[in-house]
């Protein structure tokens, strides 16, 4: 019977850390938490579920989990983000991993998210959004993006699907969602920058305005109701924060 090691990282994360320990105890042979020395209750609330506790100072998003890999023990490990969780149907075809003896390298399943607590978003190009988070130990590793980590497969091995959700509870707020667009928008306009990326007035306007149309329109955002128009603003507003601060930061280039 396989193993499962289950990898989380954590910062301020007491708002959502019980939800996501309780969804993986059916399948998790190990926890281990590894956190960016928080100040709310995090720890205190991690130890109800004796996990491997680590304090570890910020490296960045895929360094960080790769950190925390190197303490997984078992024959596969599972990444899973604080605020998020494992739907049942999930879990049942984790466990029958567990249980198989024919395996792939690496599993993906789709990620549901809740919008601020009162909606499911199954439209504007926020579902199904695949994501490969069970593989062999040792197979795989994230790479080092400042922002929006992937994990990259160490061979050619076989990905397959199973069936169920990683539900995903994500921002507070609508103030908290555009508070950490601004936030993700800067760290990505310095990596186009680095890229030597281009940005200008009319590109600024273009891209902004297809943003909606594509996420509203095109992606059936629209179907999600007042909230679906919310995301679709609000990721047009980010795309242009995106390029407004790429164009601020080409001209320091100058």
């Amino acid at each position: 019977m396989h193993t499962i090691s289950v990898v989380v990282i954590t910062f301020n994360e007491e708002n959502n850390i019980e939800r996501c320990l309780q969804s993986v105890q059916p399948i998790a042979d190990e926890i281990i938490v590894v956190d960016s020395f928080s100040t709310d209750r995090t720890k205190e609330l991690c130890d109800k579920y004796h996990v491997r506790f680590v304090e570890q100072a910020w490296l960045g998003y895929g360094k960080q989990k790769n950190f925390a890999n190197t303490f997984a023990t078992c024959s596969f490990i599972l990444s899973i983000d604080a605020d998020e969780a494992l739907s049942d149907t999930l879990v049942e075809s984790i466990t029958n991993i567990k249980k198989t003896d024919h395996t792939a390298d690496a599993y993906k399943f789709n990620r549901l998210t809740n919008y601020c607590g009162r909606k499911w978003i199954r439209h504007c190009g926020w579902y199904p959004d695949a994501k490969v988070r069970l593989w062999k130990n040792g197979k795989a590793h994230w790479d080092h993006a400042e922002v929006h980590e992937s994990l990259v497969l160490d061979t050619d091995g076989a990905i397959r699907w199973l069936k169920g959700d990683l539900l995903h509870y994500t921002y507070q707020s609508i103030s908290d969602h555009i508070k950490i667009t601004d936030k993700y928008t800067t760290l990505l306009a310095h990596k186009y920058n680095a890229q030597n990326k281009k940005s200008n007035t009319l590109k600024i306007i273009t891209k902004s305005f297809f943003c909606f149309i594509r996420d509203y329109f095109f992606r059936l955002g629209i179907l999600d109701g007042y909230y679906g128009f919310v995301i679709c603003v609000i990721a047009s507003f980010g795309t242009f924060l995106k390029y407004t601060k790429l164009k601020e930061l080409q001209k320091g280039r100058r």
